[in-house]
């Protein structure tokens, strides 16, 4: 009797506490800002928002050539009538249930196309219309031949109509559909990638669980099947590197999804069962300049700010020389699209020459000072005082938004250091520490700020650039944030986008490097080692790539060291 007891009892316990799947737990900066794929611009949102959508095509995670994913077979394309068939797999479905069809791609392009939507608008703006020729047949419409249209167009998420028609159709009744439909929350967003949205505890966690329909699962790449092998994926909210590193090291958190600043590197390195990886980022961090404002749209003196950066110092002293140097918008690793010729502000400078330079140029430029910095030869700074615009107003107080200390602190003391190289020549900046968060706006929704320091992490495709500084591009919530316009830079950015012969765009792509940084909308400091932490008797599978193992590629192959215990 005391048996068949124990034995009811047990299967209770089983019953009330099912086994659990494997959870990988993911220590996170900051939480999403929107669950709204088309409003979101931070890394936060894409890190989560990535796992619900997917796009007809991606890239290979070895070779980085483009491979069908929602699409079935390769684009075929018609240069006689500008028009691209693409066909469908069957079978897919939206995690409600709903089949994935022509339809939905249909939809999301007349989103895209007629409100225009910020974020996309750049890569579909060539596009006439799309077609379903039937549930899984699309025939696109280009108005001319768009190189992009592989690399960005095609690749491009697509939303389920079902969801989201009745919700724009709302935004069109409003006086501003488009700020209307960005701002709209998404509270249970339902997609058709490798995991669901499960739970949202704001400020502590998000809670994603896998998606057991997922369409590519089983499918081999590059001798690897793919998954996913994890049931849920859980990511804990960290303010800071020091918080999220002592959780990884007491194995609160599996994998930190952030870079590490190189003053942590020997501290992980001590704890056994800790991995620490080194990728080149493929990404910069840079200062940029609202040029809808004085002295900021002088080209004079945003070129005099360049040369008064130290950069070798940042990447000496604050980098602790995981990183180099940048002197252009494509970084180095991206070796095929990168202009090694561009100009180089004062590279292989003294501290002394740097100033005289800077002084020059603004002098020339018609600025003057009521005292005049300079640099005695003993090597002390005479800091210049009472800075005047060549149409005699002072220059007025300005600040460095940057990110806190707390946040980054490598971006912080980068903006404290630039302060004080620009103070002493006279120039009345401020670098002002500022949640994410408030800068993404201030920068992106209200145009309300001088300059700020931020950093992105970019595409293969430098097309990235025709975004950041196109004119079309200024519009609220877009990516030319800084107001930069110049029309010999928009039609070569236009014709690089449409030249389908890859050397002559290479070309193209080159002299737009070079635009940017003679005219300097943004001053790029450096790109960094990206330094990341794993625990390595938790998964096994992390694929290392170009800007490092947090990619979807890992999430996909990624399996169990150990079976979870309860």
């Amino acid at each position: 009797m005391g048996k068949r007891l124990f034995i009811l009892s047990f299967l209770i316990i089983l019953i009330a506490n099912p086994a659990r799947g494997a959870t990988l737990k993911i220590g996170m900066q900051d939480e999403p800002k929107t669950l709204n794929p088309f409003k979101a611009s931070d890394v936060w949102s894409w890190n989560v928002i990535g796992f619900f959508y997917e796009g007809l095509y991606t890239r290979n995670p070895v070779t980085f050539e483009i491979i069908p994913w929602l699409a079935e077979g390769d684009p075929e394309f018609d240069k006689k009538t500008n028009t691209c068939i693409v066909h469908l797999k069957k079978g897919i479905r939206w995690e409600d249930g709903t089949p994935f069809t022509a339809q939905d791609v249909v939809f999301t392009t007349q989103v895209f196309l007629d409100l225009k939507i910020p974020r996309y608008i750049s890569d579909w703006d060539f596009v006439k219309k799309v077609e379903a020729l039937d549930d899984y047949t699309l025939k696109f419409y280009l108005k001319e031949p768009y190189a992009i249209f592989f690399t960005g167009t095609l690749m491009s998420l697509i939303v389920p109509k079902h969801i989201w028609e009745p919700i724009v159709k709302e935004a069109k009744k409003t006086k501003s559909p488009l700020t209307t439909l960005l701002e709209y929350e998404v509270t249970r967003p339902i997609g058709l990638g490798p995991f669901r949205f499960s739970k949202w505890h704001k400020g502590a966690y998000v809670k994603l669980v896998k998606n057991p329909e997922y369409f590519a699962s089983g499918r081999k790449i590059k001798g690897k099947i793919v998954g996913p092998y994890i049931d849920e994926i859980l990511f804990k909210i960290y303010g800071t590197t020091d918080t999220a590193i002592l959780a990884l090291k007491r194995e609160k958190i599996d994998y930190i999804w952030w870079p590490i600043q190189p003053g942590f590197v020997k501290d992980l390195e001590g704890s056994p069962e800790v991995r620490v990886t080194n990728n080149q980022e493929n990404g910069l961090k840079y200062l940029a300049f609202n040029l809808r404002r004085a002295p900021f749209s002088d080209i004079n003196f945003r070129r005099a700010v360049a040369y008064l950066i130290d950069k070798d110092f940042l990447v000496r002293r604050i980098l602790q020389n995981y990183g180099e140097r940048m002197d252009n918008v494509v970084p180095p690793g991206n070796r095929f699209w990168f202009n090694p010729d561009t100009p180089k502000y004062g590279k292989g400078m003294s501290r002394q020459e740097r100033v005289k330079k800077a002084v020059e140029i603004l002098e020339k430029g018609g600025y003057s000072w009521k005292r005049r910095p300079k640099v005695l030869e003993s090597g002390r700074m005479v800091k210049g005082e009472g800075l005047t615009m060549p149409d005699g107003k002072p220059v007025k107080p300005f600040t460095i938004l940057t990110p806190p200390a707390d946040y980054d602190p490598l971006r912080a003391i980068s903006g404290l250091l630039i302060q004080e190289w620009l103070r002493e020549a006279g120039i009345p900046v401020t670098a002002a520490p500022t949640s994410f968060g408030d800068i993404v706006n201030k920068v992106n929704t209200e145009w309300n700020f001088d300059t700020y320091l931020l950093g992105w992490r970019l595409s293969l495709d430098p097309d990235y650039m025709r975004t950041f500084f196109h004119s079309k591009e200024i519009v609220r919530d877009g990516y030319n944030s800084m107001g930069y316009s110049n029309p010999a830079f928009d039609r070569l950015a236009d014709r690089s986008a449409k030249e389908l012969n890859e050397e002559k765009r290479r070309k193209l792509i080159f002299e737009m490097q070079e635009y940017i940084i003679r005219e300097a909308p943004y001053i790029p400091l450096y790109t960094s080692t990206l330094i990341e932490a794993y625990r390595r008797d938790r998964f096994t599978g992390w694929v290392n790539q170009l800007d490092g193992i947090g990619n979807g590629w890992s999430f996909l192959f990624l399996k169990p060291v150990k079976k979870e215990q309860e």
